[in-house]
């Protein structure tokens, strides 16, 4: 006679402990392995536009109901932090904070974090890609061949000229280090006095006017400043032709002022990875051909996207867990 049969035990579903808005465009409702344990340690994990950059109203509906948020490159206003109460971190993956109103965040308590280190090896060999992609002119080479048309422009060689970086943490340390991995001089210029690096005879420390003066290119790793650090009076300290790269923010670069240096040829090439606005409304800049273009992809490697997820979500729960 066969046993009775015992009705299994019914495992309650865990509650959960709140949602997690998720909103930089590299992240999407496919998810990434990472998001995975701000569900398993039951948080809701909710997308407010998934693989774009959500506008004020998708924020507004979704993040105050949210105790986290692993924020992209959207404007985080005070107004809109005011309207989530219960939101206690913000986590960045990357290191950026300048869309995010700072002084709402102290005022109402929210932790902050951010990934440091995350995306420099990606931001650093971009940066490398673009300056040899300006001095060996590859995408007008490419865009001539594409239209039928067997022409050059005679390139140059990187080994041997001179790179100024202005900004010399993380990612700046990164390029000089790569820079002369190829056979350059580097002329490092950073805000912070007394700085030092062990980078051999190949380095030396400058003023950012000995920085344009003295490099063949220049490539810039600073936060944003109230005024742009790259203007008409710092362009006309620059050598004929030098390469300027900019994957850092929009607004370290008068624009006006480089268009200028471009048609007088003070500059021979302008490399950007950063614009304004995103994507750019404007594409005059962009359709210059001495300019090279790329959709903010510095961060947007395999490599990076992982340590940088990772490290969001480590921020994300490690504050909430001090508060159970």
């Amino acid at each position: 006679m066969s046993a009775p049969a015992v009705d299994a035990p019914v495992t309650a579903p865990r509650p959960l402990r709140g949602r997690v808005a998720v909103t930089p465009r590299s992240l999407s409702a496919a998810g990434h392995p990472a998001l995975s344990r701000l569900r398993e340690a039951g948080y809701e994990v909710v997308y407010p536009a998934p693989g774009r950059t959500p506008t004020p109203a998708e924020l507004l509906a979704v993040l105050p109901g949210c105790v986290g948020y692993l924020a992209g490159v959207e404007p985080v206003t005070g107004e809109l932090l005011r309207a989530c109460p219960g939101l206690r971190v913000i986590a960045r993956n990357g290191v950026g904070v300048d869309s995010i109103d700072l002084d709402a965040v102290r005022e109402l308590g929210i932790q902050l974090r951010v990934a440091a280190g995350a995306n420099a090896q990606g931001v650093a060999e971009l940066t490398i890609a673009l300056t040899l992609a300006a001095f060996r002119q590859i995408p007008w080479s490419d865009a001539r061949l594409k239209q039928g048309e067997w022409r050059r422009r005679r390139g140059a060689e990187v080994a041997g000229r001179t790179l100024g970086v202005v900004g010399l943490g993380q990612i700046g340390r990164r390029v000089a280090g790569l820079a002369i991995g190829l056979g350059m001089r580097v002329i490092g210029y950073d805000a912070q006095p007394g700085l030092t690096l062990r980078l051999g005879d190949r380095f030396r420390s400058g003023s950012l006017a000995e920085v344009a003066a003295g490099a063949d290119a220049i490539t810039l790793h600073v936060p944003p400043s109230p005024e742009p650090l790259v203007n008409d009076a710092l362009l006309r300290l620059t050598r004929p032709g030098t390469v300027l790269v900019n994957t850092a923010r929009a607004e370290l670069v008068d624009e006006q002022a480089v268009v200028k240096a471009l048609q007088e040829e003070r500059l021979s090439a302008y490399a950007t990875d950063v614009f304004p606005t995103e994507p750019p409304a404007d594409l005059r800049l962009v359709r210059h051909d001495r300019v090279i273009a790329t959709p903010h992809v510095g961060g947007f490697t395999e490599e990076s996207v992982e340590r940088a997820t990772t490290a969001a979500v480590d921020n994300i729960l490690r504050v909430l867990a001090c508060g159970d």
